[in-house]
């Protein structure tokens, strides 16, 4: 799997689990959706991507 497809992956899981914890937990969950969206804005503009940077760690190209 490419770095590009794994960053996609993880984002998609990312933002189902933060859907489930604010239906299940707490609606204060709906934050980390926001966090979500707000990273995958600033790293389209910056190129600068936290998600990018673990998963190419762990071996994804």
């Amino acid at each position: 799997m490419t770095l590009e497809n794994a960053v996609r992956v993880f984002a998609g899981t990312m933002i189902l689990v933060s859907v489930a914890l604010t239906l299940w937990v707490h609606p204060y969950f709906y934050w980390f959706t926001l966090f979500i969206g707000v990273n995958l804005i600033q790293s389209a503009f910056t190129n600068v991507c936290p998600a990018a940077n673990m998963l190419g760690k762990l071996g994804f190209k």
